[in-house]
């Protein structure tokens, strides 16, 4: 088991761990700060250094059971089991997938009721898919989500047990993936402090602190992907 730093303080850079194993399928450790690939979300990229060494991870993803893979380059030396090291990610583009998240977060919430087919964060433009039959107005969603984006709404989350699910299923907007369950435990994001807030959701991703973090966006393109789905697609300004 790998223990996800991120999923309590999502701006912690680096971290002091250790080497459980290490080889050709990547660098297990017993504490990462790294977010391993899911829910469309990128891998975290950065770096791991030891006495005497150091090498670049390209990507890290999920591992077998709750183990976090920190994917190195091919033929790269790799530090033995048990080591010390520091595990340091590539910040400027973990904040540029964390404000493209949280924007997708708001951009569901302009949009009740439509359930989400699919979606990918990107560092520059991000998408989702979404259950709908005519397509919402382009401009409108655009003022939308700046209005909600300068407003600057804190960003939150929580523990909750996760039969919460059972007695509020509408807390999932993704009709093809469901969040994981047998832990006991699920994570929520929450987006402004009202009854209800702007959007609660349960989410594993990493996030900003408040909406003003994002910057303003631009609704690039709503494309036409089916009977009944439509693909909007955002993307950072600045």
């Amino acid at each position: 088991m790998t223990e996800r730093l991120f999923l309590e303080d999502p701006r912690a850079v680096r971290a002091d761990a250790t080497v459980v194993t290490a080889g050709d399928g990547g660098i297990v450790l017993d504490r990462t700060v790294f977010y391993a690939r899911s829910g469309g979300q990128p891998g975290d990229r950065g770096t791991l250094r030891w006495e005497g060494g150091e090498v670049p991870i390209t990507e890290a993803v999920k591992g077998e059971g709750e183990a976090v893979l920190h994917l190195p380059p091919p033929g790269a030396a790799l530090p033995p089991a048990g080591v010390a090291v520091e595990a340091e990610i590539d910040w400027t583009r973990r904040h540029r997938l964390m404000r493209m998240h949280t924007t997708l977060h708001l951009l569901c919430s302009l949009l009740p009721g439509a359930g989400v087919t699919g979606g990918s964060v990107g560092e520059e433009r991000s998408r989702l898919d979404f259950d709908l039959r005519e397509s919402p107005d382009r401009a409108a969603l655009e003022e939308g989500l700046n209005a909600l984006i300068a407003a600057g709404h804190p960003v939150s989350f929580e523990w909750v047990e996760e039969s919460v699910l059972d007695s509020s299923p509408d807390l999932v907007r993704t009709l093809s993936v469901q969040p994981p369950r047998g832990s006991g435990r699920l994570r929520l994001v929450r987006i402004g402090v009202g009854s209800p807030p702007i959007d609660l959701q349960p989410c594993g991703g990493t996030h900003v602190a408040s909406t003003a973090e994002i910057g303003r966006v631009a609704i690039q393109k709503i494309e036409n992907k089916g009977r009944q789905n439509r693909r909007v697609v955002v993307a950072l300004v600045a």
